[in-house]
């Protein structure tokens, strides 16, 4: 529940919601208990008043029924008689266990009703000397019954005047409370509100501000960082999503953006190099089969070479095609050199056959062995040796083109291998492509930078090395 933003609502209300229900039954029961001791107090002080009135009409009935012993006297004493019974009765199921002293009042009512039955009684028989004797002990009992109660009732208005104090004590002390309780609940909700708002607008404005960011142009911001445990961490979460994949996607277009304009640039060198190149090409064809019919067969061989290698370059340049196809290129382009310059050079070639089915960019291989022999051995009048050299490991194909001649300068390496603006660094004179303008484009095929190493000893050797990755791009 404490995952939504609606549940952690729902528990701070459901938390306020029972610290009140709580306060309330708490000042509730203190409440009923002080209502409990003040209506105790009263009935009390009620119980004495009465029977201090009962005990005075009692008294009053027997005198009347001393002086005139009618029928009618005597219903009215034993009325009277008979409440004073029910009140004390009531009386002694109250308080006769709270006090002796409630015990002996107890008794010294009962001392009065029988008095005043004995005067009855007497009455009765006529025997004046006993009624007259009796009705004044009923006189005493009923100044006693007065003056214990007075004092009950005294003792009961002191007892009364503590508890009032009490009560008001009580009363200002839930007043102090009331005000306490009111005040901490407005600073714990306004708390609440500022922490529970701030939950949910930090979140939001990280969110707006890295958004604002974007709508800018600034693709490349920080990671939104949103530790709510609610929907928002979930926005956050899809929100840094959403960025790296803008980032990547950005990432891509740039790639291939760069990929097209290499591909132009190659293009418009090839156009720059070429007069109606189908029509050469097709020429090339005618010439091949002519001087073969004429069993010149060196000629129809050195043409059918010109001739693939023209096709081979005039293909599809975004295209790509296997390095068995590459290989096939370059050992046509040492065909038609070594007729050219006979035994001052040699080509050397040792592949590993099943590695060559692998895709790799157009017009690859062609630019090193190219470049290995322009400026590695072309110079050199005693000739040279080229090696084309393709082995494997468990995730990458090696291609080493290497030469034996003039070597790199360490100032030429490092400009090549630091991706630092191409100057036609070595360019070949059949492709016009330069060694930077084959690694831009191994690394944007393969999608990664280390796709090429350089070693080289000055006016010794030189060995350039691809590392390609075995992916699916095979083209068999």
């Amino acid at each position: 529940m404490l995952n939504t933003i609606r549940g952690k609502l729902f528990i701070y209300f459901f938390v306020f919601v029972v610290l009140f229900q709580m306060t309330a039954i708490l000042i509730y029961v203190s409440s009923n208990r002080l209502m409990k001791q003040y209506d105790d107090s009263f009935q009390r002080f009620l119980l004495l008043n009465s029977i201090s009135q009962k005990t005075e009409q009692l008294y009053d009935e027997t005198k009347i029924y001393v002086l005139e012993p009618s029928e009618e006297n005597a219903d009215n004493y034993y009325e009277k008689k008979n409440s004073l019974q029910q009140t004390k009765e009531r009386f002694e199921k109250l308080y006769a266990v709270d006090h002796m002293k409630n015990i002996n009042y107890i008794d010294l009512i009962e001392s009065f009703i029988l008095e005043s039955e004995l005067t009855v009684g007497f009455v009765l028989r006529e025997d004046i000397e006993q009624y007259t004797k009796r009705i004044e002990e009923v006189r005493k009992s009923r100044d006693y019954i007065q003056e214990v109660t007075l004092e009950s009732i005294d003792e009961e208005l002191t007892t009364y005047q503590s508890f009032y104090e009490n009560l008001q004590e009580r009363n200002q002390y839930f007043f102090k409370f009331i005000v306490f309780l009111f005040l901490t609940t407005i600073l714990l909700a306004l708390f609440f509100a500022i922490w529970f708002s701030k939950g949910i607008t930090r979140p939001i404005e990280q969110l707006s501000g890295a958004a604002k960011k974007m709508a800018e142009g600034d693709l490349l911001g920080n990671k939104v960082e949103i530790h709510t445990n609610d929907e928002l961490q979930l926005l956050g979460h899809t929100f840094n999503t959403m960025q790296m994949n803008i980032q990547q996607l950005v990432k891509e277009i740039q790639h291939q953006s760069e990929l097209d304009q290499l591909l132009k640039d190659m293009e418009l060198k090839h156009l720059q190099n070429q007069i109606n190149p189908h029509f050469l090409f097709n020429t090339l064809n005618t010439v091949s089969k002519m001087a073969y019919l004429e069993d010149a067969e060196e000629t129809s061989r050195l043409i059918e070479a010109i001739a693939v290698l023209l096709r081979h370059n005039l293909g599809q340049l975004e295209k790509e095609v296997s390095l068995f196809d590459e290989v096939k290129v370059v050992e046509e382009y040492f065909h038609i050199q070594k007729t050219r310059f006979s035994e001052r050079i040699q080509f050397i070639t040792e592949l590993d056959e099943t590695c060559l089915a692998i895709g790799i960019p157009r017009l690859t291989l062609q630019p090193l062995v190219e470049n290995a022999f322009i400026h590695g051995i072309e110079s050199k009048e005693e000739g040279g040796v080229i090696a084309l050299k393709v082995y494997q490991d468990e995730e990458t194909v090696f291609v080493e083109v290497s030469d034996n001649g003039g070597g790199i300068d360490e100032r030429k390496i490092h400009e090549i291998l630091s991706d630092r603006p191409e100057q036609q660094v070595h360019s070949g004179h059949s492709t016009g492509i330069g060694l930077m303008n084959v690694k831009r484009r191994l690394q944007l095929f393969f999608g990664k930078t280390d796709v090429i190493e350089i070693e080289s000893e000055n006016e010794e050797w030189t060995i350039v090395r691809l590392k390609l990755l075995k992916k699916g791009g095979e083209s068999g």
